[in-house]
């Protein structure tokens, strides 16, 4: 059996940017063994399975491995998924709703001139906030001084809208820049929480790279060799949710535009948008531009 393939990168607008992640648009009678065997042979951070949905009411079943595990629910797999359904479909759609291990995700199509350029994800859950931790374990994780992570606006803390990450803000781009993950600090902070990654970001972004509000970078330890993300959804519209939870604003919508991936030769510009009343936040979002990059077709051995 031929399955068709495609490859996207993802929350960008020009190719060899973004987060590349590979679409499985035929999953259907793969078992979960075979669907980890490929997500490790594509080797992205993150490989998607697309198959029929359980309730008709919704597009799609979605599926999403990284190198060595299947996850409930991540950012970008969501946005570039979306992507390629709605350019492949005859009539393309305004929205779409996959069932995913973390709730049905929600999706609007990002169109231009008539034209699929993107997709902007909903969270399917409301944010949490859990452990906290001391800046010196957050800097041990990331081979910084415990100087530069900064806790006027929060704690290191983990925080999820369905996939769990600790969070922490550093002082300076020049300490993000400086980050650089170490194992055995990793080791002795996480996992906790469901979370085994970090995610780290800054106020202070140069001239050179605005428009971003922000600019952050997301590490986590993997066997691949996979030890930073270009650009994480997931932890991004976490952030997000955190940082509008904690601002003044009632009855308001905060947008943020994020830039991940700056240091590692992937730029990545993530929109985030989170509406909250004087009761609270009642939904987070995050979006981007997307571009395929490749596609085509494999078989597996003893398969008709």
């Amino acid at each position: 059996m031929q399955r068709r393939y495609v490859t996207v990168d993802v929350f960008t607008d020009r190719v060899f940017g973004g987060n590349p992640l590979a679409v499985v648009l035929d999953a259907g009678g793969l078992s979960t063994a075979q669907m980890q065997a490929i997500a490790r042979e594509f080797n992205y951070s993150e490989t998607t399975f697309v198959l029929p949905p359980r309730d008709s009411g919704n597009d799609a079943q979605v599926r999403i491995f990284t190198v060595t595990a299947e996850i409930p629910f991540a950012g970008h797999p969501n946005v570039g998924t979306a992507f390629v359904l709605a350019t492949r479909a005859a009539n393309s759609p305004e929205r779409l709703k996959f069932e995913e291990g973390a709730g049905l995700v929600g999706i609007e199509i990002l169109q231009e001139a008539g034209r699929v350029v993107g997709a902007e994800l909903t969270a399917p859950r409301s944010l949490s906030r859990l452990t906290q931790f001391g800046r010196e374990q957050v800097a041990g994780c990331a081979s910084l001084s415990p100087s530069d992570v900064t806790t006027d606006r929060h704690s290191p803390v983990i925080v999820s809208v369905g996939m769990p990450f600790l969070v922490a803000e550093l002082g300076s781009r020049d300490a993000l820049r400086r980050a650089r993950p170490d194992a055995a600090a990793f080791a002795r902070t996480l996992p906790c929480d469901g979370a085994f990654a970090v995610y780290l970001y800054t106020r202070d972004v140069p001239a050179t790279e605005k428009p971003c509000d922000l600019q952050a970078r997301m590490f986590f330890p993997g066997s691949s060799g996979l030890t930073e993300d270009p650009a994480t959804g997931s932890a991004t519209v976490a952030t997000a949710a955190l940082l509008a939870d904690l601002a003044t604003e009632k009855d308001a919508e905060l947008k943020l535009l994020i830039g991940q991936g700056f240091d590692m030769g992937r730029p990545s510009l993530l929109h985030t948008r989170v509406r909250k009343d004087h009761a609270g936040i009642l939904s987070a979002h995050v979006g981007g531009a997307c571009v395929q990059m490749m596609e085509g077709t494999f078989s597996l051995a003893g398969e008709v």
